[in-house]
């Protein structure tokens, strides 16, 4: 099988690692023809791109594709693109990402070749502003009926993208973002050389948050919730994993609130690092407004880690009340201090949530089962659209 994956950029970030294991694993499983299309790697959020070349990967750059919208500059990468798929002629044109999704999509319906879309995150969310949000909301009504299937990160998505007219439910399927799932059973291998790295004691209950340093992150609730769990908890330290634009204001609430020591930050980590960091951890949190389904969350619990997370998007479907975890209302300050503090204070509850986060999402979250999942729905839209040549008109 051909298949180009179309994605605006590769930064590390959750939509780009499982853009990248799935064309590795078509790569080298499947054996498939595949080819990852994307912008330069700028920012920064840090690149995959040299990740993808190492692993013999074909990577075909388009200099004008980038995230900030530019209508000469995207006009330039819209008419590149077609030249590559004209010399190309995939069988699936896969797309990730907003900006690439509407003109991959774009390009398909031009060309007549198949088109598979992942909605990782909405597109039109919470946090933009109000042209923005209609513009995308209108751009991916155009490019609903342009596309043969849509796959969702969590039914969440779906459920968005079809009340907001996008397309019909029959035309997604959720695949859960798929991760190397043993170096996160293996976590707790690195538990001390984690805490001694960052000075924790073992009496020290580690509060962890993964995500790039940048707005709608989050950070600003846990910061706010700080000071209150600190003086009831004086156990309690935070590991921030990631890095930003917003370190630098960060450190300086942290030093006003007299935090200075309560607080490591890791800067910018490969995703290899991840799993050895969670190790260190007691507890995960999320405070997210807005993203499809975190990868942090599977992450933490197949390590075994309880995880604290705000009720947005997919959350609920592995932060499971009362059995994985603890959902919060999105924004909230004095919920996610109650919750860190009853979390710190049990140790029981956290192994238990742990635990059963790792029966229950181990599998699932395979990369493996990811790709197979995708490549039957390529299959599927295959079938269908010879099925649409063969058929009387």
């Amino acid at each position: 099988m051909k298949v180009v994956h179309f994605i605006t950029r590769m930064i590390i970030g959750g939509a780009q690692e499982n853009t990248l294991l799935t064309v590795d694993d078509q790569h080298c499983h499947y054996r498939d023809d595949v080819t990852l299309l994307t912008g330069p790697g700028l920012g920064p959020e840090g690149s995959l791109i040299e990740r993808a070349i190492s692993r013999g990967l074909k990577v075909e750059i388009l200099p004008e594709l980038r995230r900030e919208l530019h209508p000469w500059r995207d006009w330039q990468g819209w008419r590149s693109l077609l030249k590559f798929l004209r010399s190309n002629r995939p069988d699936v044109l896969h797309t990730h990402s907003s900006k690439a999704g509407i003109l991959g999509r774009a390009a398909a319906a031009r060309l007549g070749i198949p088109v598979v879309h992942t909605v990782h995150g909405a597109s039109f969310h919470y946090g933009q502003s109000a042209l923005a949000w209609r513009v995308y909301r209108a751009a991916e009504r155009w490019a609903g009926p342009r596309t043969d299937h849509f796959i969702s990160v969590c039914d969440a998505m779906t459920d968005h993208y079809v009340k907001a007219g996008i397309a019909p439910a029959e035309r997604f399927t959720t695949i859960y973002s798929g991760m190397e799932v043993d170096p996160f059973l293996s976590a707790d291998a690195s538990r001390q050389a984690v805490r001694q790295q960052y000075g924790f004691k073992d009496s020290d209950v580690v509060v962890g948050k993964i995500a790039r340093l940048f707005p709608l992150k989050g950070h600003e609730f846990l910061l706010r919730a700080a000071p209150a769990m600190v003086a009831r908890n004086p156990n309690i330290r935070f590991l921030l994993v990631g890095d930003g634009i917003l370190q630098q204001p960060f450190r300086e609430q942290i030093a006003r609130d007299g935090l200075t020591e309560h607080f490591r930050f890791t800067g910018l980590v490969p995703p290899s690092e991840v799993s050895r960091l969670i190790g260190g951890m007691d507890i995960v949190v999320h405070t997210s407004l807005w993203e499809g389904l975190a990868r942090v969350l599977p992450q933490a619990l197949i390590s075994g880690r309880p995880v604290i997370s705000y009720d947005i998007d997919g959350a609920r479907e592995v932060v499971i009340p009362e059995q994985t975890g603890i959902l919060l209302p999105p924004r909230s300050v004095n919920e996610l201090t109650e919750a860190v503090l009853q979390l710190a204070a049990d140790s029981d509850l956290r192994h238990r949530f742990g635990q059963t986060g790792r029966e229950r999402f181990t599998d699932r979250f395979r990369h493996q089962t990811m790709t197979r999942q995708i490549r039957e729905v390529y299959q599927s839209v295959l079938a269908a659209r010879q099925q649409s040549r063969n058929s009387p008109p």
